[in-house]
């Protein structure tokens, strides 16, 4: 991945999580003053700033190949960054407080990808450690511990209980029907007159069709007859309001 001083600048005062903020004091390189600068730690990035409110850092310490370490100074609670090299610079920095030194050279020492893939490395081990652990105390049993299956639980063991469907499901009235009663794997009683000759279920008799009575045919006829009669009458009413509108219209159109 390719990082320019614009991407740094974007990532060191963007709203993303810091592992650690505060002020520390900074030695210089040639000079031996120190400064008080603003330090934020993302990753493994410490990026200092001139002030808490500066929009771009001053610089960036990319926390790869090297140790934090307590170190003698005139100051108090001074601690420095050293790097495996002849002609590497080593980071001088001083907390304002005991408690703070402490967490920087906490955090820091933490920051690097070798530490954490170290920690890593640790937990796959562990997790390693505990799948044999299990594996070994279910009754003895021997294999790797991507071969061992757990025990199933209390819900597994009522659904294995349940009874099984059965292949073919009876029908009624054309439609299949469920029963979850013990009974339900028999087969059905031919005997009976619900079901024909082959063991299949008869659909229910349909019921005899009523016709309707001549009172009620003459009230609908007569229905449908004022109904036409009515619809007639609303037409040819309105056809004459139409009418007389657009006369009206035409005559106010000629006089212009």
């Amino acid at each position: 991945m390719k990082l320019n001083e614009r991407s740094l600048a974007f990532y060191a005062t963007c709203d993303s999580p810091a592992d650690n903020a505060g002020f520390l004091y900074k030695r210089g390189e040639r000079h031996t003053a120190y400064h008080r600068r603003w330090f934020v730690l993302k990753g493994n990035m410490l990026f200092y700033f001139e002030e808490r409110e500066s929009r771009e850092p001053v610089g960036v310490i990319v926390l790869e190949g090297c140790t934090v370490e307590l170190c003698d100074s005139a100051e108090d609670f001074t601690f420095a960054i050293r790097f495996g090299g002849a002609k590497s610079r080593t980071y001088v920095l001083a907390a304002e407080s005991q408690a703070a030194m402490e967490s920087w050279v906490k955090s820091l020492s933490r920051a690097s990808f070798d530490y954490m893939r170290l920690v890593v490395r640790e937990l796959e081990k562990q997790l390693e450690e505990m799948r044999w652990g299990l594996a070994g105390g279910c009754g003895g049993c021997q294999g790797s511990p991507s071969s061992w299956k757990p025990k199933p639980s209390g819900l597994e063991r009522s659904l294995e209980q349940l009874p099984a469907l059965p292949a073919v499901l009876p029908r009624e009235n054309g439609c299949a029907v469920w029963n979850n009663v013990p009974e339900a794997d028999q087969p059905p009683d031919t005997s009976s007159c619900r079901y024909n000759s082959e063991g299949n279920p008869r659909p229910p008799p349909l019921p005899p069709r009523r016709r309707a009575s001549s009172s009620e045919v003459g009230s609908t006829r007569a229905a449908v007859a004022e109904s036409t009669s009515t619809f007639c009458q609303l037409h040819e009413r309105y056809g004459r309001e139409v009418a007389q509108l657009r006369q009206d219209w035409l005559e106010r159109h000629d006089h212009r």
